[in-house]
């Protein structure tokens, strides 16, 4: 019989919406190949967009929240490892899965360092450079507590992983760098990739139910734009991205080439059609998968140091980084008139995504610490003694919280 992974997700997978929903589908390809069986659970609605994960061999169950229907579950379930989608879910069902199955090895996906997201956005809105006040917020605690109390959090950017080590004392044994899962993209398809010639206009992309995108949109609306028309005046710059809103849509200007394009299928489709694709995020973490998308489409970039970070290591950039909106605008015109720039940059993406992202990689070093942690769990645990901290006394409370909603809601 194989071996059984429960997820726990934030929200069912949309690969087609965010990067995160590409994330997850990673992770499932990573512990089908170690030979678990998965069970994918959710308290989220499920959508138009939710990817189907039967397709895949992942079973779903859907879940509530603050109920006891998920005890008899997982206690039936038995998994040999859980995986927590973000700190959130980890906080509502990590002592549940402890109780009930306190042998099973609890992982946490990050996705990103929310607290680091939610400092920078604090800092831009005071017009401060980020510090560690900043850092020290709530979500910071909750999600550090929520590190602590897992056997190990898997961080997908190396600058996390410096300042959770380095800013926050975090032992790095329970920590694990996992940036996004690729596969190779070989010499055919490349050839295959319109050239500068057949590209015109810009793009960017990015859910627009994330805070940082929506903030990057009303940036290029406001500053960056503007100053890139008044150089290319039939310009273009299509925006595409998943849950547009009104307050998204009424951004839309046809005479100023500003198209808000909304949810588009063929995401490689429109990204090859582009000429630069623009991400001049203000804040944010993690890493970012419109980099991704726009490096495997062979579309170079003009980006923000924050679109920038953790992405390309020692490695040059696939277009530039700038922040001031003047030489930001300057490298734009520069890679969208200079062919010989462009090819250039669009040739480094493609070694940044197989010096860096290639899955093969990362694969059995990542199974042979699933399989250590397995083996020697009591031991991992018996060294993480601010866990065991954690889990006594911050669960607690969560526990007879949730117990507490459950009696209300009868």
């Amino acid at each position: 019989m194989k071996k059984k992974l429960l997820i726990i997700g934030f929200v069912w997978p949309e690969p087609k919406s965010s990067a995160a929903g590409s994330r997850m589908l990673q992770l499932v390809e990573q512990f089908q190949n170690q030979g678990y069986a998965i069970t994918f659970s959710s308290a989220a609605k499920t959508s138009a967009n939710t990817y189907d994960l039967s397709s895949i061999d992942v079973e779903t169950r859907p879940i509530l929240l603050n109920d006891s229907s998920f005890d008899a579950f997982i206690r039936d379930l038995q998994p040999k490892a859980v995986l927590f989608d973000r700190f959130m879910t980890e906080e509502q069902y990590g002592w549940r899965v402890a109780e009930q199955c306190p042998n099973a090895l609890r992982i946490l996906d990050t996705e990103d360092f929310h607290g680091l997201r939610k400092a920078r956005e604090v800092a831009l809105k005071q017009n401060e450079d980020v510090s560690i006040k900043h850092l020290q917020n709530a979500i910071t605690k909750r999600e550090i507590a929520s590190m602590y109390r897992c056997d190990l959090s898997l961080i997908i950017s190396e600058a996390e992983m410096d300042i959770l080590i380095s800013q926050f004392k975090i032992d790095k044994n329970l920590l694990y760098y996992l940036p996004f899962l690729l596969n190779a993209i070989s010499e055919d398809d490349i050839k295959q990739l319109p050239n500068f010639k057949a590209r015109r206009h810009f793009i960017t992309i990015g859910n627009f139910l994330h805070a940082p995108n929506y903030d990057a949109v009303l940036y290029l609306k406001q500053t960056i734009w503007p100053l890139i028309r008044q150089q290319l005046p039939k310009a273009e710059l299509h925006i595409y991205g998943a849950y547009e809103s009104q307050k998204v849509l009424q951004l839309n200007n046809k005479n100023e080439g500003f198209l808000i394009k909304g949810y588009v299928e063929d995401l490689n489709e429109v990204m090859q059609n582009a000429k630069v694709c623009l991400a001049p995020l203000r804040f944010g973490a993690g890493l970012k998968g419109k980099l991704i998308d726009a490096m495997q489409n062979g579309t170079p970039c003009v980006m923000s140091d924050i679109a920038a970070e953790g992405m390309f290591g020692e490695l040059e950039t696939n277009g530039f980084v700038k922040v001031d909106a003047e030489a930001f605008v300057e490298k734009v015109i520069l890679l969208y008139k200079n062919s010989e720039i462009w090819e250039q940059k669009q040739q480094i993406g493609f070694e940044v995504l197989s010096q860096r992202f290639d899955k093969t990689n990362f694969e059995s070093d990542f199974a042979k610490i699933i399989a250590e942690l397995s083996n020697n769990l009591n031991a991992c645990r018996e060294n993480n003694f601010i866990g065991q901290l954690l889990m006594y006394q911050s669960m607690q409370s969560t526990k007879y919280m949730s117990k507490w909603i459950e009696e209300k809601n009868r």
